[in-house]
């Protein structure tokens, strides 16, 4: 195996395991020598996840609500209990909200995408940092979006919340670089995943409309996202602190 790709031996928490992007990089990082926390509010799809993983894989998972602080406490404690460190956390989990403007948005739909986006990233970063600084290294990558990058025309709470995980993201990085704990973003365009299944987005033809925001005129196919996480949280890209990678197509450059 290139030893760019070669995880043998690390230790890998990934929230939002159980569908889209963390489900396939589960499966990405299993096949290359993790060991792996895995964690989603869907404990059948956890379930499954576990399942498809290579035989060989050491995992463990737990189901829960990523927004609660106590959740985050226990996947950390579960990858020092069972495998004595954590080198790579990957806060990914994050739900999106139906589109509507600015004017339209409810305190229900902004508090529900401050809790999982915000805090499941910061509670999670909250307990994973400590354990590093105590190795003396770690790397945390956390799921932003392009909406964390600029405007979501009818998803500003979304957007918002994005924006707060690239911002915590540099910050982090400028805290604790200098211990030797990384800390980056991807921030991905549109992809066909579970969190496209709200009314507005779930249709062919809506997503066939958002491709069209693109250079390239398409969705990303989560595989092509996933294949890029897994560059960046490479062993090897070890000099990478407080980016916020676009995987977009193009759209960032027009």
């Amino acid at each position: 195996m290139d030893s760019l790709l070669d995880f043998s031996d690390h230790v890998v928490l990934v929230t939002g395991a159980g569908s889209g992007f963390g489900r396939l990089l589960a499966q990405g990082l299993a096949l290359r020598g993790a060991k792996l926390v895995l964690s989603d509010i869907n404990e059948h799809a956890l379930t499954e996840v576990r399942q498809s993983l290579a035989s060989s894989c050491d995992a463990i998972t737990l189901a829960g609500d990523i927004a609660l602080e106590s959740v985050n406490q226990s996947l950390v404690d579960a990858a020092v209990n069972q495998f004595g460190r954590l080198d790579i956390a990957v806060n990914n989990a994050g739900i999106a909200h139906q589109p509507a403007p600015v004017h339209q948005m409810t305190e229900d739909i902004i508090d529900r995408q401050f809790a999982v986006n915000v805090k499941g990233v910061m509670f999670g970063m909250k307990y994973q940092i400590p354990v590093m600084l105590a190795q003396k290294q770690g790397h945390i990558m956390n799921v932003s979006s392009l909406a964390g990058l600029g405007g979501a025309p009818k998803g500003a709470a979304y957007a918002a919340a994005k924006h707060a995980v690239a911002g915590v993201t540099r910050t982090a990085a400028v805290e604790y670089g200098r211990k030797n704990v990384r800390v980056n973003a991807i921030c991905p365009f549109y992809s066909p995943t579970n969190i496209l299944n709200v009314d507005g987005y779930n249709t062919p033809e809506a997503q066939a409309q958002l491709g069209m925001g693109s250079p390239m005129k398409r969705l990303a196919d989560p595989q092509e996202i996933v294949n890029t996480m897994l560059l960046l949280l490479s062993p090897g890209n070890s000099y990478m602190n407080g980016q916020t990678i676009a995987v977009d197509g193009g759209v960032t450059a027009w």
